[in-house]
Order: C-alpha cells, then sequence, then structure tokens
C-alpha cells in the first residue's frame, strides 16, 4: 500500500506543479479554445492540460521499480504504446483540428496494438471468444471509451472528474479482490488526474483538450479489459460499465438522438447530458456536481456489483441502475425520445408505416397502368384504402371524379400535373389520413401520371399548394 501512495503521490504532484507551466505556455503561444455556440466559457482558454497528465502518469508508473517493463506490473507494457498513440492523436487536433474519419483511424490503430500485445476482451460469462470476434469487441470497445470522455468534456472539471471517480471505482474494486497488477496502474492516474483538478474546477484556468480526455477514455478502457480477464462472469464484466456509466450512457443518447434526427453521428450540438442540465437551469459548477453525485452512485454500484453478493443480488443492483438511468433520462426531457416514446406508445408509428405501405402499394399499381383510364382507376381503388373523402381530376378533357358518399372533406391538396391537368385530393382531420404523406403522394401523381412519361416536363415543385378550408 506504501508504494502505491508513493506511486499516486508522485503523480499528484508532478502534475500539480507541471499544469500551470503548460497552461501559461499555451497561453502565451495561443493555444487556445475560444468561446463559441456550445461553450460555456467566455474567455480564451489552454487547452493542452492534458500534456500534465500524461507526463504526470507516465513518469510515476515507469519510475515504479526502476522500469514499467518490470514484471511486478505486467499489463503496463501492454497499455503504454497505445496509451501514447492516443495522446499523440488528441495532441495533433489540439494543434490541428483532425477529421472525426482520422481521429477513429487513430485510436482503431491504438486498439489493435494494445490487442495485439495481449491485452484483450478473451472471455464472455467464461466463454472463450474467437479472435474474429474478441478484436472487432475490445477495438469497439476502446473507442467507445476514448470518445465517451472526449464527448463529456463540455464543462469545468467535469471530465477529468468522471476519470477520477471511474478509476477508483476500478481501483477500489481491484484491491477488494487482490488485483494488484490492476491496481499498481490505475492510482497514479488517479494522483494525476487530482493534480490536474486543482486548476480545471470552476472557474478552470486551463483545459483538457482532446490530447487529455482522448487518453484518459483510452486507459480507463484498458483497465475494464484488465478486470475482465481476472473476472470474466456476466455480472462481474458490469464493473466497469457501471463504473463509467455516465460517460458511456452520455455518447449512447448522443449516438441514439442523431440517428433519430437522421443527422451524422460524429456532427457537433448541444445535446450532451450536461447541456440538458444547464437548459433546466442550474449553473455549470452545479450540473458538474450533480453528474459528480450521480457518477459516485454509479461506482457505488459497481463495487456492490464486484462484491460476494448473490447472483440475485448484483442483479437487482444492475435493475436498480437500469431504473435511476430511465428516470433520469426522463427528467432530462429529451425531445427526440419524448416524440419516439409517443409515436410507439399511441399507434402513431405504426399508422405511419401503415399509410407508407399503402402508399408504396399504390405507387406499384399506377407504374404498371399504360393508359391513363388504367391510371385513374388505379388512384380510385386506392382512395378506400388510404381513407380519401374525395380524389377529383381536371383537364383539357373535362373532369373525372370519384367521391365518398356522407363524408366531409376538412382539407384539400391540389396537385398541377401538367399545365391543363391537376389532381385534388380531399380528406378529414377525424380519420388516420391526417397522417398522410401527401408530398409523397404528390411526387408519385406527377411521376406516373401517364402523358407525362414521355412527352412533358414536371411542373415546378412551388406549384403544389394546399388549401386549408
Amino acid at each position: 500500500m506504501a508504494e502505491l501512495l508513493w506511486m499516486a503521490g508522485k503523480a499528484f504532484l508532478i502534475a500539480l506543479i507541471l499544469t500551470p507551466i503548460i497552461r501559461d505556455i499555451s497561453r502565451s503561444n495561443d493555444l487556445v479554445d475560444r468561446p463559441g455556440r456550445r461553450k460555456v466559457h467566455a474567455h480564451p482558454m489552454p487547452r493542452v492540460g492534458g500534456i500534465a497528465i500524461a507526463i504526470a502518469y507516465g513518469v510515476s508508473l515507469i519510475s515504479f521499480s526502476g522500469s514499467a517493463l518490470d514484471a511486478s506490473t505486467p499489463p503496463a507494457w501492454k497499455i503504454i504504446p497505445g496509451a501514447a498513440l492516443v495522446f499523440l492523436i488528441g495532441l495533433l487536433d489540439d494543434f490541428v483540428s483532425l477529421k472525426p474519419l482520422v481521429k477513429i483511424l487513430g485510436l482503431v490503430t491504438a486498439a489493435s496494438i494494445v490487442f495485439f500485445s495481449g491485452l484483450r476482451i478473451g472471455e464472455v460469462a467464461e466463454h472463450p471468444l474467437s479472435i474474429w470476434l474478441e478484436y472487432p469487441l475490445t477495438v469497439f470497445w476502446l473507442v467507445l471509451t476514448s470518445n465517451a470522455l472526449n464527448l463529456i468534456d463540455g464543462l469545468d472539471g467535469l471530465c477529468a472528474g468522471m476519470g477520477l471517480l471511474s478509476t477508483l471505482a476500478l481501483f477500489t474494486a481491484a484491491l477488494l479482490h487482490g488485483n494488484y497488477p490492476l491496481a499498481k496502474i490505475t492510482f497514479p492516474l488517479a494522483g494525476a488526474l487530482l493534480g490536474f483538478l486543482c486548476y480545471n474546477l470552476s472557474p478552470a484556468t486551463v483545459f483538457l483538450g482532446d490530447s487529455g480526455a482522448l487518453l484518459i477514455g483510452f486507459l480507463l478502457g484498458c483497465y475494464g479489459m484488465i478486470w475482465t480477464q481476472k473476472s470474466s462472469t456476466v455480472l462481474s464484466m458490469l464493473v466497469p460499465l457501471l463504473a463509467l456509466s455516465i460517460p458511456l450512457l452520455d455518447v449512447s443518447l448522443s449516438v441514439l438522438r442523431r440517428f433519430l434526427r437522421n443527422q451524422p453521428i460524429f456532427s457537433a450540438d448541444r445535446g450532451h447530458i450536461h447541456h440538458r442540465l444547464l437548459d433546466r437551469g442550474l449553473t455549470p459548477r452545479q450540473a458538474v456536481w450533480v453528474l459528480y453525485l450521480v457518477a459516485a452512485l454509479a461506482a457505488a454500484l459497481a463495487l456492490l456489483a464486484s462484491s460476494a453478493l448473490s447472483g440475485l443480488s448484483q442483479i437487482l443492483v444492475v435493475l436498480l441502475f437500469c431504473l435511476a438511468a430511465w428516470v433520469g433520462i426522463r427528467k432530462l426531457g429529451y425531445p427526440e425520445f419524448d416524440l419516439a416514446g409517443r409515436l410507439l406508445s399511441r399507434g402513431q408509428f405504426q399508422r405511419t408505416m401503415d399509410h407508407t405501405l399503402k402508399l408504396e402499394s399504390l405507387t406499384a399499381a399506377v407504374e404498371r397502368a399504360v393508359t391513363e383510364d388504367q391510371w385513374w382507376e388505379a388512384l380510385v381503388k386506392a382512395m378506400t384504402t388510404l381513407d380519401l373523402v374525395a380524389l377529383r381530376w381536371s383537364g383539357a378533357a373535362g373532369m373525372r371524379e370519384s367521391a365518398t358518399p356522407g363524408r366531409m372533406a376538412a382539407w384539400s391538396f391540389r396537385i398541377p400535373v401538367t399545365s391543363t391537368d391537376t389532381v385534388e385530393i380531399e380528406g378529414a382531420f377525424s380519420s388516420p389520413a391526417k397522417s398522410f404523406d401527401l408530398i409523397g403522394f404528390a411526387a408519385m401523381v406527377n411521376r406516373t401520371f401517364p402523358s407525362k412519361r414521355s412527352s412533358e416536363l414536371r411542373p415546378p415543385a412551388d406549384k403544389v399548394t394546399a388549401v386549408l378550408p
């Protein structure tokens, strides 16, 4: 224990002394993070504080027992090369702003280095995995944890604090289970993060930057795999997931939100958990401490899951966390998830899919029509299926109309298909047809109108009009 305290203390002192030096050098060379729409700080802030953490951690780890390759710390040599590459990728991004794909490729390379050094997800529930499965799982896990810590780095002290709590949870679990190699490589990071936080808590004077955030996430991912190599049961594998639950939950919600909005996954937005807390009226400092408290509770649950509890009790711990996470997400009030929930719970999703399939069926029918009469008959047959009140076709040759007796139209939609021909549909608000894809219907009518397929150009898009009586 004395050796562990010495390692952590050395990392703490190095970070404590080195951080302000790097901060001042960064400010002098204009290596700062400038204020912006998604950012809370009001003044340019030095952004390469991760250098101090990397140096403090590396020096403390390498100097232990003379070398990082010492037999008493076997996992160290497996993670240092990959971690060094991640740090360099992040540092380069801090200087020149790399494209997301370049950073991902760099992280995949670093994860591959770690994998082929012997650190990998080798078993799941005591079942060995083939290399074709454990390699992508290992790479995915390390890329995920690296980006999770990087994405949550949005408020003073948030990323470093999350990293500290996660590291302490894994360190404590390692001590409780006699996993001393894991304890020896985690505690120095805790010391380095604590020293850095002296300058990163609100009001911060220096930021981590990608060099620090990516490195912390990558190291925590490696620690999680070292833990699972000693404890490969399903429930014990939940320990690193719970320890990293807040960053992992944030990145998962970000991917899901952007998928629902049909946005690029790597696009930036203002929808992270800390942003939602700010939108609900919390100050940046309050938001950070709320997330600290939640992360501390998750760390406590991780330790409970790693303890000698029965399997049923461990399952209850996991269910408790899932329930708390669900309640928390609901309280954050994400509009994407609220809308998706309403679509699923109230049948709107099923009705939308039903109408889409009906429209596709109608499209196939009218595309088979050769004459105008066949085309019109296909539209008339679809009236009942699409729950339309009336269908009207006006042209140089006169008007054709089909209507449902006894039903009153509440809206109409007019589609010019040629310079002389117009198709108009009418519907009622009281029917499911209110979710009808009018634009899709108009595009289908324009594309399939028989006389236009070979002789006329389509009318301009701005000629399509809707009339609400």
